[in-house]
């Protein structure tokens, strides 16, 4: 019978790193980690405490006051999209947008993993401001791939209408929302609404698909507000009189429930939740339980080389990731600077792919070694058939990227990487057992996208404080700008002081401009990632997220461990 067979993977920190360095780089780290604690403290405010006392004189909670009443009491959020819109400005006088005026994650509601979608009212009254909607989407995305349910709570006063050209018409405006509502609902994916307060046209239509609906005695439900009512045509009318409560619970049916302030709405609805089908969770598990790492994942921290061009050992990382610090790896002795293998994760299987750092014997040259980092022609079918055998078995696959790219020059040609690597892309693009891609440090060129970089269409994607996302780095992009100014070695050709001095500062220019490109919090921003993580968070949001690709049943393959095809792999390489 086939079994799985998980060994020890990983060491002591104090048999890695000697304390002055292990010091040196939790030292750069925690600078990093500074920044982006008092950004994310920055974001949740809100538009400050002025805001907040006006929610509280309506007699409602705040949406993070919200969330913390909806969540299991001592669990945590895992947000998603902090950052989107960070440091932009909008409208005559520019006000900012903190986290694009709306919270989604991911949080555990009477035991379940859900995504939450709430709107943030203490900015604009929780309108949608340009990248709103993606947000929104994107969340509902995670929801629909994952089939866990939906709670919004909504209070929001539609588009914020002088930037509604960047909101209302595109393939991903606000439109897109009522369309994945209708998706989720179609595919049977559980959507319970919260109304709390102003919910007119898009925030009035947004909760109306969902399978049940609660709004407070504040809150009303309208495709056009008073204000334009009266107009339109000339009525003097509340907003209250025309969508509230007693209109939409007792008239209408556009809401199933009413409830007379937001605590007790928040009751309503984890009550709602609770009486979803049992979580698969433990089912999954095979008789295991979840289990720490035997090595801090807060080591991390310190793991990683202050200077972005020094190497470490990438199965020191996989042993602060996965359960107990035990990992089946597999194909060790081919493409070496590929890893590939099974850990746990919460008692739960994952695969991981990735990048090893250090330099790797040549294949067909026992004397001579290659980088780590890069795809070879080995690395990458190993990968493959690896991506393949997790999709037919069911197993969620962690990509772990810090990759500068696929191997260049006459011998990879020679390998047909080009071929070896589309063959990559095509498994990965038509994968459906959920990706999760986790960019650590480089992620750079094409091996971004073949380890399943954002456009390929992970579940998550998380950056971490040291993540260079950028085609290639700084330097050697400015030496391609500048390449008929140069010799073979890099060197500028000409003797004219003058023209010598507008190519240096020109390529210094370009190497200024990419590297503040390669600033994660940019890419945040764009939503080219969905969070930047502490590197000792990586472990809970792993956590959260494998255990939400087993919570529903019936929507994908999951085998028996007894019946993989990673075993036929393990057999077919295994030396006797």
């Amino acid at each position: 019978m086939a079994k799985v067979v998980l060994e020890d993977v990983g060491v002591p920190i104090e048999q890695l790193l000697g304390a002055a360095e292990y010091e040196k780089n939790l030292e750069h780290m925690r600078g990093l980690e500074r920044t982006i604690t008092a950004r994310r403290a920055e974001v949740a405010a809100g538009w400050g405490e002025t805001y907040v006392e006006r929610v509280h004189a309506k007699g409602k909670l705040t949406t993070w006051e919200r969330i913390d009443l909806l969540k299991d009491p001592g669990t945590p959020l895992f947000p998603v999209g902090t950052f989107v819109n960070y440091g932009l400005e909008f409208g005559d006088p520019p006000r900012t947008s903190p986290g694009a005026g709306v919270v989604t994650g991911f949080i555990k509601v009477c035991g379940k993993h859900t995504v939450v979608i709430a709107n943030d009212n203490t900015v604009a009254s929780g309108s949608w401001w340009p990248q709103t909607p993606e947000k929104i989407i994107r969340a509902q995305e995670i929801a629909m791939r994952l089939r866990v349910p939906v709670i919004y709570l909504i209070d929001c006063s539609g588009l914020n209408l002088p930037e509604q050209a960047n909101t209302f018409p595109g393939k991903y405006g606000a439109g897109k929302i009522f369309k994945m509502n209708s998706l989720l609902s179609a595919e049977q994916v559980p959507q319970v609404a919260g109304v709390f307060g102003d919910c007119i046209a898009g925030g009035g239509y947004m909760p109306i698909i969902s399978d049940k609906v609660v709004m407070t005695e504040n809150a009303y439900m309208v495709i056009a507000g008073a204000a334009l009512v009266k107009g339109g045509r000339s009525q003097t009318i509340t907003s209250l009189d025309i969508g509230g409560p007693d209109i939409h619970v007792h008239l209408s049916n556009c809401a199933d429930m009413r409830a007379p302030d937001d605590p007790t709405a928040i009751r309503m609805i984890r009550r709602e939740i609770a009486a979803l089908p049992t979580s698969a969770i433990e089912y999954y598990r095979f008789g295991m339980s979840a289990v720490e790492p035997r090595f801090l994942p807060s080591e991390l921290a310190g793991l990683m080389p202050a200077d972005h061009r020094m190497p470490y050992d990438m199965r020191q990382v996989i042993a602060r990731l996965v359960d107990a610090s035990l990992f089946w790896e597999l194909m060790p002795e081919t493409g070496q600077e590929m890893i590939v293998g099974v850990g746990r994760v919460s008692g739960l299987y994952a695969g991981f792919i990735a990048n090893n750092q250090f330099l790797t014997e040549h294949p067909e040259d026992p004397q001579k070694t290659r980088p780590g980092g890069l795809l070879y022609q080995q690395g990458i079918a190993k990968i493959s058939a690896f991506s393949r055998a997790c999709n037919d078995d069911g197993i969620p696959i962690v990509w772990l990227q810090d990759i500068s790219g696929f191997d260049i020059g006459a011998e990879a040609e020679k390998h047909g990487l080009l071929g070896y690597g589309s063959n990559l892309l095509y498994t990965n693009s038509t994968n459906s057992t959920p990706m999760i891609t986790i960019l650590l440090r480089k992620a750079s060129g094409a091996g971004y996208y073949a380890m399943t970089g954002h456009p390929y269409d992970p579940v998550l994607q998380l950056s971490t404080p040291i993540t260079r996302l950028a085609v290639m780095e700084g330097r050697t992009l400015a030496i391609g700008a500048y390449r008929t100014k140069l010799d073979d070695n890099f060197n500028i050709i000409s003797q004219d002081p003058k023209e010598r001095e507008q190519i240096v500062k020109g390529m210094e220019a370009v190497e200024a401009r990419i590297t503040k490109d390669m600033d994660p919090f940019r890419s945040a921003r764009q939503r080219d990632s969905d969070e930047i993580v502490l590197l000792g968070e990586l472990r809970g949001y792993l956590e959260a997220i494998i255990e939400m690709s087993y919570q529903s049943i019936g929507y994908r393959r999951v085998k028996t461990p007894r019946i993989w095809s990673l075993h036929d792999i393990a057999a077919i390489n295994r030396r006797i």
